[in-house]
């Protein structure tokens, strides 16, 4: 008997003695609100065992032998487990190849923030923002105009032009147009005469093509956000045309006196550079569509009947916001008073002011998941629709754009969710569309088709902090490769969560949606955490990740394994990792990373002392590299020979390819019978000379 019970490790966890027959241990209690706090072991708290098997325990002294023989085994195999995950950890921190930038570009001010489009870098720094040559780090043009600095700025590409957007320090946000070789201020827009009346941006979104945008504004300690529709088009003829569009000279110099230092930098560099500031054009200023504010505390209905409830709701219009119901106020309160008389002892003491609700907010393009309005005609590839979430919220909202600044806002439509939504995320293409709430679940919609992806749960104790996606590849002999021409109905994005582990969603058909983890959360090097992701489109399958002691990696998801360092000079690091400034350019195989003196930091005197550098790297310029950018296409005629790939084919095609597969293999039958009859036909020929020579 001694022998069987010590024999087994786990005989210290499973034979432990217990009271008769399903008994409860200690007084009932009021269970804490959050699932957290629950307790997980029902050993503690519960009683399984058969009160017969009493008889069945081991006298001492062999119990207590029995005991520190199955603790040994125990704290064995906890150290045999350590040794394990430790070698393994080992071997995933064999340091990688290691590359160094290519070029560097000095600057006089830090730079805050940087973005890319087309060909050109725009960095905000102090009192203004620079406009760089992305192929050769050229300073084109210097615009700095500001008494304070530029701490986040827009770059979007309109085609041949591009609309700039820099927020100040003060949450200011001002409109740039930059066309060939000039460029032009449209207008600073929540810039009021009256200091007190002062509104900051938080956040700004411009829509694809450039025909409107929002900014969430917030002020006197309101918050709203505001959705402006831009005349592009007129922008085109008043930049061609500009005797069209010249102010008068006393406009002019109002213009210029706007928050403009005695010396100006770009005025001296106009003649050396292509690019000229051209402040005597006037363009046609944004225009005001919409305000959206968030929504109200759900209160006690004033309806009389349900029927006045559901006759609020005009075409369905906000069904689903939870606005319109017939809940009245003394149920609300009999049901605050239940809760508050439940939970007294985790409601009593000090609560923290709620935080201001945010808002997060995307410009989407026409589809069949977005309700429209009767009447209104869809222009593909322009947005139509402004999706909606406010913080500690459950609905996501759709408002349509074809409005005007009268018209009520109401949304047309409203997705609500099982738990308030933390993170979204839409892809680049407009097409799909990830919400993760509270409760650690993420929904995937292809808003392209109408249709749900699938659902998928993140791991236990793990939230969502940020999601990015990856534009859709497939692994042909063990390279990534992109299909070639559209895909439907398929998606794959990286999930990083608060607790700095990286996962990978994958969906491939309706409910077919696919989790996987490619860095565990860090326990013993707590400064790999990692800190930041960025998808690199040029290269499938890849993204780069900004850890806190500062590395840079670049990680194949399909083997969730690092391919590459990319390391700063030795003179240089990453003054803040948890939050680089890099930018990664869409249309190129490059990307930009600041780097600072950490020495001089607190030696300089001033801002402007400092040392900042911009450092390019490219891929296509690194041997390990090279063949991921280049090779990095596969024809569909190969996709179609492994059936694995043929999912990745957009249905119309997959339904064309299949009924060609029918008519060949009906063919091939009908030549197959065919043959089969002239044989048969042949036999009986045979047969027949043989029975006329009997």
């Amino acid at each position: 008997m001694l022998s069987s019970v010590m024999a087994s490790p786990k005989g210290s966890r499973s034979q432990k003695m217990k009271l008769p027959i399903f008994t409860r241990k200690g007084t009932l209690e009021v269970p804490s609100p959050t699932e957290k706090d629950w307790s997980k072991d029902d050993e503690d708290d519960w009683v399984f065992k058969d009160p017969d098997q009493e008889q069945d325990s081991l006298p001492q002294p062999y119990r207590m032998i029995n005991k520190m023989v199955n603790s040994l085994f125990d704290r064995s195999w906890e150290i045999i487990e350590a040794r394990d995950t430790s070698k393994k950890a080992e071997l995933r921190r064999t340091p990688p190849t290691i590359y160094h930038p290519l070029r560097e570009s000095k600057l006089n001010t830090m730079p805050n923030c940087m973005d890319v489009s087309q060909d050109y870098v725009f960095i905000g720094g102090s009192k203004g923002f620079s406009i760089y040559n992305l192929h050769n780090a050229k300073q084109l043009y210097v615009w700095e105009k500001l008494k304070v600095d530029v701490i986040s700025i827009w770059a979007t590409d309109l085609g041949s032009e591009i609309l700039i957007a820099p927020v100040d320090e003060m949450g200011i946000v001002r409109l740039f147009y930059f066309y060939k070789d000039g460029l032009y201020l449209i207008k600073a827009i929540n810039e009021l005469e009256d200091a007190s009346k002062q509104t900051t941006c938080i956040k700004m979104e411009i829509s694809k093509g450039g025909n409107f945008a929002a900014l969430l504004l917030q002020g006197a300690g309101d918050i709203w956000l505001d959705v402006y529709k831009l005349p592009k088009e007129s922008w085109v003829k008043e930049v061609q045309y500009p005797q069209l569009a010249v102010n008068t000279k006393k406009k002019i110099r109002q213009q210029l006196q706007l928050n403009t230092p005695d010396s100006v930098t770009a005025d001296s560099l106009d003649t050396d550079m292509n690019i000229s500031f051209r402040g005597d054009v006037k363009l046609s200023l944004p225009v005001q569509i919409m305000k959206i504010k968030p929504p109200k505390p759900i209160t006690g209905t004033t309806f009389k009947s349900p029927l006045e409830a559901f006759a609020k709701i005009a075409g369905c219009r906000g069904l689903g916001s939870g606005q319109n119901h017939y809940i009245k106020a003394s149920q609300w309160e009999k049901r605050e008073a239940i809760l508050r008389a439940t939970y007294k002892k985790f409601l009593d003491g000090e609560w923290e002011p709620e935080p201001i609700s945010m808002a997060t907010f995307y410009f989407l393009l026409p589809s069949r998941v977005i309700p429209m309005p009767a009447g209104v005609k869809r222009s593909p590839g322009l947005a139509c629709v402004l999706g909606v979430h406010w913080t500690d919220h459950h609905n996501f909202f759709f408002y349509s754009l074809n409005r005007t600044l009268k018209d009520k806002v109401d949304p047309e439509g409203v997705w609500p969710c099982a738990a308030p939504i933390v993170v979204s995320q839409l892809s680049p293409c407009s097409s799909y569309l990830v919400l993760a709430c509270e409760d650690g679940v993420l929904s995937l919609w292809d808003l392209a088709q109408g249709l749900i992806l699938g659902v998928v749960a993140l791991p236990e104790k793990c939230f969502c902090q940020s999601i990015h996606f990856l534009k859709y590849f497939l692994v042909h002999k063990g390279q990534n490769v992109y299909p070639e021409g559209s895909v439907k109905c398929h998606m794959k994005c990286v999930v990083l969560c608060t607790d700095a582990s990286l996962h990978l969603v994958t969906a491939s058909g309706i409910q077919n949606s696919t989790i996987s983890l490619l860095v565990e959360r860090p326990v013993k090097y707590l400064d790999e955490a990692i800190c930041a992701v960025a998808p690199v489109q040029a290269l499938p399958g890849m993204v780069l990740t900004f850890s806190r002691d500062g590395s840079v990696f670049l990680m194949d998801v399909a083997k969730s394994q690092i391919v590459c360092s990319f390391a700063l000079p030795r003179s240089y690091s990453l003054a803040a990792p948890w939050n680089p400034v890099f930018v990664v350019s869409l249309h190129h195989p490059c990307f930009l990373l600041r780097g600072d003196h950490p020495d001089e930091i607190g030696s300089a005197s001033k801002a402007e002392d400092i040392p900042n550098s911009i450092f390019y790297f490219n891929f296509e310029d690194y041997p390990l590299l090279k063949n991921f950018s280049r090779n990095c296409t596969i024809p569909q005629a190969s996709i179609l020979a492994h059936p694995t790939f043929a999912q990745a084919l957009p249905l119309e095609e997959r339904c064309e390819k299949f009924f060609q597969k029918s008519i060949q293999n009906l063919a091939k039958y009908k030549v197959k019978e065919e043959e089969h009859w002239t044989r048969l036909r042949r036999y009986s020929l045979l047969l027949q000379k043989e029975d006329l020579k009997k």
